[in-house]
């Protein structure tokens, strides 16, 4: 087990804390009274935590959240639901969507290493 160092548990915290993705610099602000004090220990804190799948990056909001899953066995093949009003997000899985998309790419002679499915819209409490 990878023991995190103290500014990745201190932003791993923070986003799991959040009920709404956190931009790199709203992440900074909100950790600079804990002792992170400058953009480079936010972004290195994040990308070890990307790797280690404890968190994703939501590519269309260049924002980040905590992984949703205990053990996330997804880290290349993501799926998220995105409301455009409130910002809720809600992390999928679903092997259906991952075999068809290593069928499409098969079709064409191509292999994926991973990939991140952003659906927007509106969720149940916003419509």
């Amino acid at each position: 087990m990878f023991e995190l160092s103290y500014n990745q548990e201190t932003v791993h915290k923070l986003l799991e804390a959040s009920d709404k993705p956190l931009k790199a610099y709203n992440i900074l602000f909100e950790t600079q009274k804990l002792g992170i004090k400058s953009p480079t220990q936010v972004y290195r804190a994040l990308d070890k935590l990307i790797e280690l799948g404890k968190v994703h990056k939501i590519e269309s909001k260049n924002a980040f959240v905590a992984c949703s899953k205990i053990n996330c066995s997804n880290q290349n093949s993501t799926f998220f639901l995105i409301c455009d009003l409130c910002e809720n997000i809600i992390e999928l899985e679903d092997q259906k969507i991952n075999k068809q998309l290593n069928k499409t790419c098969e079709k064409y002679g191509s292999k994926y290493k991973n990939h991140t499915i952003e659906i927007s819209g509106t969720c149940s409490k916003c419509h």
